[in-house]
């Protein structure tokens, strides 16, 4: 049975974007590839083994699960060494394959250092300097649970947190956020324990030196404050991996979060496929799709594809008489979608598209129509957009 949609990876963009972002990063700062939620969207055993081959030796997975399955594609690979960081937590079920699988999970709670006592595992430490979901609060918390991790036999191997305005211009939260991380690295070497990781910042975080109107974007304070403890810095990238960055907030709005240098040398990944399943013409006055939100205006060739929300082509992507919506590509040229995006179908524009036919392949993400379109009709981040595909039989 055919699939009705389906997704290509290109190895060699993704490859590219690495090693950019690895160049822009600089010699002393490690690049943690983040693969969690299935690469986003574009899968997850695919694309470590593809950014091992890159140069990519740390790797960040949502759970112990989700790591098992990298480690398995990354031994076939033959990258046995590489390291997985379990990013969001792991539960008492997940220390045994934890250790078997040579994960490195993040805690940050006293119950999470008893769940691993007597493994000897290393762990990576999350501090929360402001974005209030997981990690120990700087401080007490975090000198009671530094101290716990000893007495466990367990080895503190990382430090980090997490920015959550880093795309904002001039963020004092930002600010505020590093602050706090210094003094809580301050008190791990107060305590006279020395990670090997200190790391701290998503995709704005490869370039160096930071700019002024955003903090968060150098990565060359990370490399001081990872010095003060005899540890190398590390800074985690997940979308730009992928091709795709958000832009800055606030003072110059429209301007890519991380260098036009960078930017520029970006290139999507994914491209996600269909096939026309019937050509059919339309007469003026005819309606397409539920509500018969549009109407034709002219005689009309259209093409359905086999498509819909369901499938994670955004509802929103719908049009109507006084409104455009989305494209598809078919034969190099635009398809717009007539009437609304359904669960499992969608109706297209091929007037314009000479020997549009059954068995066309129609581009749904790719070249001409990209993660970065989809959202803006959405009104929502690419973020969202590449880890809703969802292939289908």
């Amino acid at each position: 049975m055919e699939v009705s949609s389906w997704i290509e990876v290109s190895e060699e963009r993704l490859a590219g974007n690495f090693r950019a972002l690895a160049e822009a990063a600089g010699a002393e700062t490690e690049v943690l590839a983040v693969v969690k939620a299935n690469a986003y969207g574009h899968g997850a055993a695919v694309c470590s083994a593809a950014l091992a081959r890159a140069g990519a030796r740390w790797f960040g997975v949502t759970d112990a699960v989700e790591g098992t399955r990298v480690r398995g594609a990354l031994d076939a690979a033959g990258v046995a060494r590489a390291r997985i960081l379990v990013m969001c937590g792991f539960q008492p079920e997940e220390v045994a394959g934890i250790s078997e699988h040579r994960l490195t999970p993040v805690l940050w709670r006293t119950e999470q250092v008893e769940w691993l006592r007597g493994s000897g595992v290393g762990v990576h430490v999350e501090v929360d300097t402001g974005m209030g979901r997981q990690g120990v609060r700087p401080g007490a918390e975090l000198d009671t649970l530094l101290g716990e991790i000893g007495e466990a036999g367990l080895k503190l191997d990382g430090v980090f947190t997490h920015f959550c305005a880093a795309e904002v211009a001039g963020s004092e939260l930002t600010r505020t956020q590093q602050r706090r991380f210094a003094a809580a690295v301050a008190q791990v070497r107060e305590r006279g324990l020395r990670p090997a990781w200190v790391h701290a910042g998503s995709s704005s975080s490869v370039d160096n030196p930071a700019r002024e109107d955003n903090p968060a974007q150098g990565s060359d304070w990370l490399v001081e404050l990872a010095k003060s403890v005899g540890a190398r810095a590390m800074v985690r990238c997940g979308l730009a991996l992928y091709g795709y960055c958000l832009e800055i907030e606030g003072a110059n709005a429209g301007r890519s979060q991380i260098s036009a240098r960078v930017r520029a040398a970006l290139r999507p990944v994914m491209t996600w496929k269909t096939r026309v399943m019937d050509v059919r013409e339309l007469a003026a006055g005819e309606t397409v799709g539920y509500n018969a939100t549009f109407t034709v205006k002219e005689p009309m060739r259209v093409a359905l594809l086999p498509v819909g929300y369901a499938d994670g082509l955004r509802r929103e992507l719908s049009s109507t008489n006084a409104k455009p919506g989305g494209w598809v590509m078919i034969r190099g040229g635009r398809a717009a979608i007539v009437g609304r995006v359904s669960m499992s179908l969608t109706v297209v524009d091929v007037s314009g598209i000479d020997g549009a036919r059954v068995g066309d392949e129609a581009v749904l993400l790719g070249d001409g129509v990209t993660a970065d379109d989809h959202a803006r009709l959405a009104q929502t981040i690419p973020y969202e957009i590449v880890c809703g595909v969802r292939v289908t039989s």
